[in-house]
């Protein structure tokens, strides 16, 4: 467990209340100079050339530490660049959002590097740890100054002359570099552990897509099968589809067209430019997340006249034919009035051959999957038109068993998706617990120091 330090002063900021006594608070003015970073274009990147930082990769690659990069490029492009060296802090001139701008981490490679353009190179002049410097310059309180300085509306900008006023807190280069070395640690433990719960989502992903394929393609397992009153051992005949490989003897196999009430239909070709909730939701491709969901943050309506022709009824389903081909959305009524867009076909089931619902479970299948892939390539780009969708083979079981399926995958991926959840909130919590531990590292909210080092200083406190 990490204690406070033994004596604190004013440190005469608001936002940052008590520093330890003995630590100083700099603005970066003090502390070295600034420079723009160079031109040059994503055209002059080649393969094991000389490393190159690109502004983007400081919001995607990079956080507070650059040991290597992603972008090379040759030493005949090298005089269009701004050269680092090691130590520099490179922050990211653009951005889309406020809280982000001005982006940072530190040059920790040796031997020559360069940056592209809308990078600021900040180069100190005085003794400080690279390391500390990296972490404190985009810690959760510099993050508060950088979205204080940027300036714009659709694109963030932030400039040198106002990150020269960026403060941080400054204590002996010793304990910055025990801070640093106590943050690498402590981060790599977060990091290992958070991988290690993204791995198992990775897995309970797998399990659900398989549970899903298993279920919709060969019907029910033993005991769950057993439990509906249905076999649970069938025959299995070829299906006749490569794909989809066998199925159960008293399943069928038929074309989607032969199971729709009425023909596929395109949606409406209109500009997604209202957000009025009190109109129809128009949903689009990018509405529609990985798990088949209606997103909030991407909410677009249309006036009910436009509207009308393509509102949903409950249980229709919608395919994207092009983008994220293949993906689906099963519409519940319980999501108020809907719309749909042009890239999306409309699929409206003949209920008493078929449950919408089954449809939507086999749409999340490996064996959908598959026949995407199949007709993507085969078409000249990758769209899958209703045309093509209406002649996709699905596996067809009884009525009475579909409802069975249905029901037990219901409770299955309710289940899964419970504890993909707790996992998922586990990481978020870990990641904040990692930000948290680094501000108040390096604004001295926490001793890290040796315990030698600490009872020294707190005697002569």
């Amino acid at each position: 467990m990490r204690h406070p330090y033994p004596d604190y002063r004013d440190s005469g900021v608001e936002w940052l209340d008590d520093i330890p006594a003995h630590w100083e608070l700099r603005s970066l003015r003090r502390m070295g100079s600034f420079f723009k970073g160079g031109g040059g274009t994503k055209e002059d990147e080649v393969e094991n050339g000389i490393p190159c930082v690109r502004y983007g990769d400081l919001y995607t690659q990079h956080e507070f530490l650059i040991r290597n990069t992603r972008a090379s490029i040759g030493p005949e492009n090298v005089g269009r660049y701004r050269h680092l060296e090691y130590g520099d802090v490179l922050f990211a001139g653009s951005g889309e959002t406020i809280e982000e701008i001005g982006k940072s981490a530190v040059s920790l490679i040796d031997g020559d590097a360069y940056c592209g353009g809308d990078v600021i190179v900040f180069r100190p002049s005085v003794e400080a740890d690279a390391a500390f410097l990296g972490y404190t310059t985009d810690c959760r309180a510099a993050a508060y100054q950088k979205a204080c300085m940027g300036r714009g509306v659709t694109v963030m900008h932030i400039y040198a002359s106002e990150l020269k006023h960026l403060l941080v807190p400054l204590p002996p280069v010793d304990e910055q570099r025990a801070i640093a070395q106590f943050l690498d640690c402590e981060t790599t433990k977060i990091d290992e552990l958070a991988a290690k719960k993204r791995l198992l989502l990775e897995r309970l992903a797998e399990y659900r897509t398989a549970l899903i394929t298993r279920t919709a393609t060969r019907g029910l397992p033993p005991e769950a099968a057993r439990a509906a009153g249905l076999d649970p051992s069938p025959p299995f005949k070829p299906s006749g589809v490569d794909w989809l490989g066998e199925i159960p003897g008293h399943w069928d196999a038929r074309p989607f067209r032969r199971v729709l009430h009425e023909p596929l239909k395109y949606g409406a070709n209109e500009a997604a430019q209202l957000d009025d909730p009190s109109l129809i939701r128009f949903i689009r491709i990018t509405d529609i997340d990985d798990a088949g969901r209606l997103r909030d943050d991407t909410f677009r309506s249309l006036p009910f006249d436009i509207a009308e022709p393509y509102l949903l009824q409950d249980g229709d389903l919608l395919f994207a034919r092009s983008g994220s081909v293949g993906r689906t959305f099963l519409y519940d009524e319980s999501w108020g009035p809907c719309a749909y867009a042009g890239y999306l076909v409309r699929a409206r089931v003949d209920c008493a051959q078929v449950l919408p619902k089954f449809v939507s479970y086999f749409s999340l299948s490996h064996s959908y999957t598959s026949w995407i892939r199949t007709e993507a390539i085969q078409a000249t780009i990758e769209n899958v038109s209703a045309e093509r969708y209406s002649r996709m083979p699905i596996p067809l079981p009884p009525l009475g068993e579909q409802r069975s399926i249905a029901e037990f995958l219901d409770q299955q991926t309710e289940r899964i998706d419970a504890l993909r959840e707790r996992v998922e909130t586990a990481i978020e919590r870990l990641m904040e617990y990692r930000t948290a531990l680094v501000t108040a590292a390096v604004t001295g909210k926490i001793d890290v120091r040796d315990p030698v080092t600490a009872m020294a200083e707190s005697v002569r406190a």
